[in-house]
């Protein structure tokens, strides 16, 4: 992996595709985790990957790409978010059905549904990307000890929409 980090801090735009293809699953679920729409998903996903492309020689450290990768997504995410918020319809939209065979049986989406936005984040980075609560809390910006405190709360919520009693939380 650091590899094709060095790579592609030198413009090696095969290794860098080759990169983004590897975090793409990871890239998917935090920006579904946090917008819930899969076209406000694909915006966030393209433009981190121009900015990743565009700012990945001022990576400092290879080993921390994961993590600078998933700062800049969590970024382009509250912005759309933000635009979303400033957009009012005048109009019904129109659905259109999307199905990506790869993430159609994704029951994780279902169970983050229900969490608080800052829980849910949270949740995905820790249980589905699997990283620290201290790597968390510098994508966040969070103490660690926010960050446990998040996840514990999260349990408790998912806990009670489940029905589950305290005790088994």
């Amino acid at each position: 992996m650091d590899d094709l980090v060095q790579r592609a801090k030198n413009k090696d735009a095969d290794a860098f595709t080759q990169l983004m293809q590897l975090k793409m699953q990871s890239m998917y679920k935090t920006a579904w985790a946090m917008l819930e729409n899969d076209a406000d998903v694909a915006d966030a996903i393209q433009e981190t990957i121009l900015t990743c492309y565009e700012k990945i020689s001022q990576l400092k450290s290879d080993n921390y790409f994961h993590t600078w990768m998933m700062r800049i997504l969590i970024n382009k995410c509250k912005d759309l978010l933000r635009k979303r918020s400033r957009v009012q319809l005048t109009e019904e939209p129109v659905e259109i059905l999307v199905t990506d065979v790869a993430y159609e049986n994704a029951e994780w989406k279902e169970a983050l549904r229900g969490l608080d936005d800052k829980y849910r984040v949270v949740v995905l980075l820790y249980y589905i990307e699997g990283l620290s609560t201290a790597e968390i809390g510098k994508i966040l910006h969070l103490s660690e000890t926010a960050v446990r405190s998040r996840l514990f709360r999260a349990r408790k919520q998912l806990g009670q929409e489940m029905g589950i009693g305290r005790e088994n939380v």
